[in-house]
């Protein structure tokens, strides 16, 4: 590979592990609060999560684009504070990659909070655990599969997404070119042995995820099985 191709991978490493530590940052949270909440409008705010799964990538770019240029709402903000301008740089990327895959972590973690049984956690208020406690010292460790699953899928998400990271990041080596665009560059360009090298890599990094969400799955209901 080319030293522009290797520049891709280490950003895509760099831009997949930070969005990944975003993610669970925010997501945990989140997914605590959907799994608990009895609000009638929690069906609106976990579509509102979900909505990056049904929507085209170009749609959210769009619109990540309004709302982070010079005339956006964020765009301004971050002018105001001195950071500049997000669009077509590695911070921009970020933001963007968290937005889209936001929903491959929350809905795993939705699920495993609401898989642990209220008996669970009302026992352990009646020996005076608080909130915190509760959440830290017994929903997460019981969440533990789905935390797995969110970090993993989440991390590959971010690695493959293409259409919202190029709308946003552009094609600017070693501060946006990420994996995906440089496949598309080289397929562009008529160069196919450098896109089946990226492709092929891509492609067995898939199938290492789908192959390690399988274990990760499999794990918990072996421990559950009777012997």
């Amino acid at each position: 590979m080319t030293g522009a191709d290797w520049g891709a991978v280490r950003l895509t490493a760099a831009l997949a592990a930070l969005s990944t530590l975003l993610l669970l940052t925010l997501g945990t949270p989140l997914a605590w609060w959907l799994a608990r909440t009895r609000t009638r409008l929690k069906p609106l705010w976990a579509a509102v999560v979900a909505l990056p799964l049904v929507l085209p990538p170009t749609v959210v770019g769009f619109y990540l684009l309004l709302l982070m240029g010079p005339q956006g709402a964020v765009g301004q903000l971050t002018q105001a504070l001195g950071l500049g301008r997000l669009p077509f740089t590695f911070s921009g990327l970020v933001v963007a990659s968290v937005l889209v895959s936001l929903p491959f972590v929350v809905q795993p973690l939705q699920q495993a909070f609401e898989a642990i049984p209220e008996r669970t956690l009302e026992a352990a208020a009646t020996l005076r655990a608080g909130p915190a406690d509760r959440f830290f010292s017994i929903a997460l460790p019981l969440a533990r599969p789905g935390l797995l699953t969110a970090s993993v899928l989440g991390f590959a998400h971010a690695v493959g997404e293409f259409g919202v990271v190029l709308m946003i990041g552009g094609n600017i080596p070693d501060r946006t070119r990420v994996l995906s665009v440089a496949l598309y560059d080289h397929v562009e360009a008529s160069e196919f042995e450098a896109a089946h090298r990226l492709a092929g890599g891509m492609l067995l990094f898939a199938l290492g995820v789908l192959v390690l969400l399988h274990v990760l799955n499999r794990a918990p209901r072996e421990g559950l099985a009777p012997r």
